[in-house]
Order: structure tokens, then C-alpha cells, then sequence
């Protein structure tokens, strides 16, 4: 599968790459951006992907987050795909900034016009891992992943329905019930259609009461000043769903803290250092 090189920058002695491909999935361009530590060059390394939120693309955690420093350290590769298909265009895919272009949900589509394209659940629990193995030297057996907010709510659903390939997972200010809030009854409602019990595959909340588990329990950290704690993202359901359901769960409230990068750039270590003790073994 060819990968095209958009652009190469050193960093703390690894190096980050910003590509793109043509996705069997999406059926057009994807790009995503890696940054493979030092340590790479004396050997396959584990990877951590990142799923962002609504709006952004594969340069933001990269460039805001500060994460960089800590992955050199730990020796972990870092992955961030776009947030959603770009290549190919659809009527009114760029009319509202929460769905649609760069609002992909990390949802396979069933509903037209978007299940020919916004297929991002497959694409980054599938086709972007085995891409990655294959271009970049990664241990596909040591691969975790995270993400902020719609990428919270993407990295927690993939987590839990594919602990085989994921085996550490975090979020920050996670959509945890997506059900039950405006911008997940948007999204489901066009990308799955109406029936509601379709939309439990990409419910946290909903796989963790059905059973679904991450063995190596999950981290979620959560700002008390996010302007969209109290409509959209419900970690309390989420909370309460773990604690029924006996899947260990460390969710940290943070005072002062909102919903942006600020917040992440604050914590991002704790959170690398929480998959790192996961994939070092």
C-alpha cells in the first residue's frame, strides 16, 4: 500500500511524518500523521493512536498537546489520523462544524449518502493499525489508544470492542454516552439512521453494560469547568455503567480545568505513562 510523505519534522531525537494513503475503507485519500521515537531505530516499538475531536485533524495532538517529550521517553510511537474522510464530498458534509467533515464520530455509517464513505470505526481499529505494522517498524501486539472528547468516545468504543488489538486504553473529556446527548443523537441519527438500537455498538456506556471489557482497566480525565460536561459528554453515566459492571475505571475530576488543550497539555503525560505500563510488558 503506498504512503505519500506530506512532510518530515525532527523531534526530540525521533522524527514526526505527516502522510497520506488511498483507504480501501473510505474509498479516497486519508491522512494521518506519525511521530516514531528514538528508540524505533533499534527496533519495533509500541504505538499509541490518538483519535481527536470534533473539528480537528492529524496535526493537532502534534502540535498542541505537547506529547512529543514523553513518547521520545517512553519509546512509544505516536499515531493520529484525520477525523474524518476529506476526499470525497457530500451534500451538506460541511453545513454544521459538529457533523460531517471533521465530525466522522469514528462510526461505520449504514445510512445514505455517508455508509460510502464514512466508514472511520474500520479505519482506525482496522486499516490504519495494519497499515502502520506494515510501513513503520511497530509492534502491532503493543498498540493502545486514546483521544479527546468525539476522539474520547472513538478510543473508549475501540478499546472495548477490540481488546485483542487494543490492549491500554484513556480519554479525555470522553462523549461517554453518546446516546444521551445532542451531539451523539446528531451523528447517530445520520450516520446509523434512526432505529437507536443500532447506536449501542458505538455507546461506551452501552458496551460496558453489555459486557464488553478492557482487561487493563481504563484511565478518563475530566475538566469541571468544560462548557460541555453538563449536555454532551456524561462521564457520571459512564462512571456508574464500570462500577456496576466490575470494569476498573480511574476518572479524575479536575477543578478549573476546561474542555481544550490546555487541559490535555496538562496531563497528557499521566497518560502516556498509563499506556506505557500497559505495552512495556
Amino acid at each position: 500500500m503506498a504512503v505519500t510523505v506530506r512532510g518530515r519534522h525532527r523531534a526530540f531525537g525521533g522524527q514526526v511524518q505527516y502522510l497520506a494513503h488511498a483507504s480501501a475503507e473510505i474509498g479516497g485519500e486519508m491522512r494521518f500523521a506519525v511521530y516514531m521515537p528514538p528508540a524505533a531505530e533499534r527496533g519495533p516499538v509500541p504505538a499509541l493512536f490518538y483519535l481527536a475531536g470534533l473539528t480537528c485533524t492529524e496535526e493537532t495532538v502534534i502540535i498542541k498537546a505537547g506529547a512529543l517529550r514523553r513518547a521520545a521517553e517512553a519509546g512509544i510511537a505516536l499515531v493520529a489520523p484525520d477525523t474524518s474522510p476529506r476526499d470525497r464530498r457530500f451534500p451538506g458534509d460541511d453545513a454544521a462544524w459538529d457533523f460531517g467533515q471533521g465530525a466522522g464520530f469514528y462510526v461505520d455509517a449504514t445510512a445514505e449518502p455517508w455508509r460510502d464513505a464514512y466508514r472511520m470505526y474500520s479505519y482506525v481499529t482496522r486499516e490504519l493499525p495494519e497499515l502502520v505494522a506494515q510501513e513503520f517498524p511497530v509492534d502491532g501486539a503493543r498498540l493502545g489508544v486514546f483521544g479527546h472528547s468525539m476522539g474520547g468516545h472513538g478510543a473508549l468504543v475501540a478499546g472495548l470492542r477490540n481488546p485483542d488489538r487494543f490492549r491500554s486504553v484513556s480519554a479525555f473529556a470522553p462523549i461517554a454516552a453518546p446516546m444521551h446527548c445532542p451531539w451523539g443523537e446528531k451523528a447517530f441519527g445520520n450516520y446509523l439512521g434512526p432505529d437507536r438500537a443500532g447506536w449501542a455498538a458505538y455507546d461506551a456506556t452501552a458496551l460496558v453494560s453489555a459486557g464488553s471489557r478492557v482487561a487493563s482497566g481504563i484511565l478518563v480525565d475530566q475538566g469541571l469547568d468544560d462548557q460541555f460536561l453538563a449536555t454532551q459528554l456524561h462521564p457520571d453515566r459512564f462512571e456508574a455503567a464500570c462500577r456496576q459492571a466490575g470494569q476498573k475505571l480511574t476518572l479524575r475530576r479536575h477543578a478549573g480545568y476546561d474542555h481544550g488543550y490546555f487541559f490535555i497539555s496538562t496531563f497528557i503525560d499521566d497518560h502516556i505513562d498509563h499506556h506505557a505500563a500497559v505495552l512495556g510488558r
